[in-house]
C-alpha cells in the first residue's frame, strides 16, 4: 500500500511542479463554467419550467457537487494515451502492477484540484447559501461505487483506444462527450424529456456521476441507485478485466 501511496504523491506534485499559477487557467475555466450554470439554473427554476420535482436548492447543489468532484464522479485516466504517449512503456518498466499504477496515479492527479479549488469552492458556495450535506449517509459508498465504476468504464474505452491505435485521441474525444450526456453529470438525467429519463437510468453511465450526486441531494431512490451500481461493477469489471488481458498480447510500441 506503501507504494500506491506514493505513486499518488509523485502524481500529485507532478501537477504542481510549475506551481500554482500553472494550475489557475484551469482553476479559472471550472469556476467559470459553474458560476453562469448556477444562475441559469436559478433563472430558469424559478420562471416556473418544470423541474421533474427537484426544487432549486436540490438542483443548486446538484450543479455545485458535480463540478467540486467533476473527476471522480467521470473517472478519466491517462489510459487512453496507451501508445501515442507512452504511458504503458513508462507502467511496464516499474514493479507494480499496470492497473494498480494507472489507479494510484489518476487518484493522486486529482488532489491539486480537490485542494486549490474545490475546498474554496465548497466555502464560499456555503456562504451564498448552497446545501453541500449529504441528503443519505449513504452517499460516499455511492461515491466509491461510482469512482470503481469509473475505472472499470475507463478501462474498456482504453482497451479500445489499444485496439484501434492510431485513432486514441478520437476514442477519447468520444468517451468524454458520451459521459457528459449520459452520466448525468451536465444535467440530472431525471430531467431529460421525452421519456428518455426511463429509458437511460438502467445503462451504465447513469450509474456514474448522476447517481451519486441524485443520492446526495435525495432525488431518487438510494438503494435502486447502490443496486445498479453495484450490479454494474459485478458486470463491467470481469469484462474489463478479460479485455484488457486479451487487448495486452497484442500489443504494439513507437519503435518497434
Amino acid at each position: 500500500m506503501r507504494k500506491y501511496i506514493k505513486t499518488a504523491h509523485l502524481a500529485a506534485r507532478e501537477k504542481t511542479n510549475g506551481g500554482v499559477v500553472w494550475l489557475l487557467p484551469e482553476i479559472l475555466i471550472k469556476a467559470a463554467t459553474l458560476v453562469p450554470l448556477l444562475f441559469l439554473w436559478r433563472a430558469v427554476l424559478t420562471s416556473g419550467a418544470g423541474s421533474a420535482g427537484m426544487s432549486v436548492s436540490q438542483i443548486l447543489s446538484y450543479t455545485t457537487v458535480s463540478a467540486l468532484l467533476s473527476e471522480p464522479l467521470t473517472v478519466q485516466t491517462k489510459a487512453s494515451g496507451w501508445l501515442s504517449e507512452g504511458v504503458i512503456l513508462k507502467l511496464y518498466g516499474r514493479p507494480l502492477p499496470v492497473l494498480g499504477q494507472l489507479a494510484a496515479q489518476t487518484v493522486g492527479g486529482w488532489l491539486p484540484n480537490l485542494a486549490l479549488f474545490s475546498l474554496p469552492t465548497a466555502a464560499i458556495a456555503v456562504s451564498f447559501g448552497v446545501n453541500l450535506i449529504p441528503a443519505s449517509p449513504l452517499f460516499p459508498l455511492s461515491l466509491l461505487l461510482c469512482v470503481s465504476l469509473g475505472f472499470a468504464v475507463d478501462l474498456l474505452f482504453s482497451c479500445l483506444a489499444l485496439k484501434l491505435r492510431s485513432i486514441d485521441w478520437l476514442i477519447s474525444r468520444l468517451r468524454q462527450a458520451v459521459a457528459a450526456v449520459l452520466s448525468g453529470t451536465v444535467i440530472p438525467i431525471r430531467l431529460l424529456p421525452f421519456g428518455v429519463a426511463e429509458a437511460v437510468k438502467l445503462q451504465p453511465f447513469a450509474s456514474l456521476g448522476g447517481a451519486p450526486l441524485s443520492v446526495f441531494i435525495g432525488s431518487a431512490d438510494t438503494g435502486e441507485i447502490l443496486v445498479l451500481q453495484i450490479l454494474w461493477n459485478l458486470i463491467l469489471w470481469p469484462a474489463a478485466l478479460l479485455i484488457w488481458r486479451k487487448s495486452r498480447e497484442g500489443m504494439v510500441s513507437y519503435g518497434g
